[in-house]
């Protein structure tokens, strides 16, 4: 391995066999540009809400009893509610989700987790009286923000009519 390759962290964990080399460098672009927040969908949630005279936190960590760390996409904290937009691949939309058909070795028990954790934060989080609204990222915006609105209720804000 050149000097370089071991500089490489990517280059370390392939050859740990840690995870799957891509398929070609396009992919892998394309898996490097996946982002944990501010999401298309959360960014037009987050917008739409704050139109109507919401006012929430953003990708805001949540410690909780046991070290159980969690963090909501929109977090109304007032209110104790928790908004997660997830992803149809990440989270295993039922809908949307599907097998992964390569380097099933590792995407396989990753995506589990990742249920496993969503089922787990949900738990940590009504355990601690939140409410945990789970929005899946094809939904409609007037969808999602509807069910956003009557878990949290009326916003607090005036709204100015213009006159």
């Amino acid at each position: 391995m050149s000097d370089a390759h071991k500089s490489d962290p990517r280059e370390q964990a392939w050859a740990k066999g840690l995870y799957p080399r891509p398929l070609n460098e396009g992919r892998s672009r394309n898996m490097r540009a996946n982002r944990r927040s501010d999401t298309k969908p959360e960014v037009a949630l987050r917008h739409a809400l704050h139109t109507l005279g919401y006012r929430y936190r953003k990708d805001f960590r949540l410690d909780l009893a046991d070290g159980v760390r969690v963090r909501p996409d929109i977090v109304f904290t007032a209110r104790k509610v928790a908004v997660f937009v997830d992803g149809c691949f990440w989270h295993v939309c039922p809908e949307h989700g599907r097998e992964p058909s390569t380097n099933e070795w590792y995407w396989t028990p990753k995506l589990r987790r990742n249920v496993e954790r969503d089922r787990q934060a949900n738990a940590a989080l009504e355990a601690a009286g939140w409410r945990v609204v789970r929005l899946w990222e094809h939904e409609s915006l007037s969808s999602a923000v509807e069910i956003v609105v009557n878990a949290v209720g009326p916003t607090s804000r005036p709204t100015f009519t213009g006159s």
